[in-house]
């Protein structure tokens, strides 16, 4: 009984066979065999050597999702009416300030704009002017867009 059992694909192959041809097929390649067995050793080692320096990575695994709810599960309707009106007046005031901020920018940039000797009221009509006309072409385009979607 042998030590190892062979299965499956293993049990058809003979490695006796395969010592054998390769024995006949060295002597046939008479004085050629050691240039052979030379190119076909540079060939298998290149090839190795391009595939070695690849680099690949699979692809990422899913990203997990939590969901998180911080709102309690029976709210009545008031209650969320009360919160979105909170939350309207909370961005009201955000946006008060952030419009305050942007005019004081807006002057301290009239100022750096006089001292350096340019005409900022003439820069800021000449701007005026330009965003009425984008404005103006906006709702035309606008208007286009509606008549073609009405037809």
């Amino acid at each position: 009984m042998s030590l190892f059992k062979r299965s499956g694909y293993w049990k058809d192959v003979n490695p006796t066979g395969m010592v054998a041809d390769f024995i006949e097929v060295w002597k046939q390649a008479g004085h050629n065999r050691w240039r052979i067995a030379a190119i076909s050793a540079a060939c298998t080692f290149g090839v190795f050597y391009v595939m070695w320096n690849q680099e690949a990575k699979g692809p990422h695994p899913p990203p997990k999702v939590v969901y998180i709810s911080t709102l309690p599960a029976h709210r009545t309707d008031e209650e969320i009416m009360a919160e979105n009106i909170a939350n309207q007046k909370r961005k009201e005031v955000w946006l008060a300030e952030q419009a305050k901020r942007d005019e004081e920018v807006r002057n301290i940039y009239k100022a750096i704009g006089r001292a350096s000797g340019m005409d900022v009221d003439k820069i800021e009509r000449e701007a005026k002017a330009e965003q009425a006309a984008e404005e103006k072409a906006r709702a035309e385009r606008f208007r286009q867009q509606q008549s073609q979607q009405q037809q």
